[in-house]
């Protein structure tokens, strides 16, 4: 075991698992392969890369990360009423219908229909887990130095 902390300049080997407050299990990826990153390669967001910061190899850990450090908080101007005209006449709406949109640099960006009628259409913009604190639950497999290029 190297005596390595999980901070800048390392890259990290861990199973990590992330649920809501109510225990619903959002992802994990403990019953399969480990997954690697190096911190600040935005593979992981950077809450929850602070999150383990000082961790060393073999450490087990549930982390609650709050709305701000995680998704973000949940944003109401992310919410936006579109014509009912502006969507295809053969889409079946439902409410929680994630759909795809392309902002106005053509990026492609979800949205979850939250009401519709036949005039208008509501969608959250939101990610899914914004607004929600986020239990993180990590076993540190591996610490070792970031190969620099």
């Amino acid at each position: 075991m190297r005596d390595l902390t999980v901070g800048p300049g390392t890259r990290v080997t861990l199973h990590f698992s992330l649920a809501l407050p109510d225990g619903q299990l959002v992802d994990s990826n403990f019953e399969s392969s480990p997954a690697t990153f190096t911190v600040g390669d935005g593979k992981l967001l950077k809450g929850f890369e602070q999150a383990l910061f000082g961790l060393r190899e073999g450490a087990r850990e549930e982390l609650t990360v709050k709305p701000e450090a995680g998704f973000g908080a949940h944003n109401p101007n992310n919410i936006q009423t579109i014509p009912r005209s502006d969507f295809e006449p053969e889409l079946e709406l439902s409410q929680g219908l994630m759909l795809s949109f392309a902002d106005a640099q053509n990026t492609e960006l979800p949205g979850v229909v939250v009401d519709f009628n036949d005039e208008e259409v509501t969608v959250d913009f939101n990610h899914p887990l914004a607004g929600r604190d986020i239990t993180f639950k990590v076993a540190i497999l591996q610490i070792e130095p970031a190969q620099v290029h």
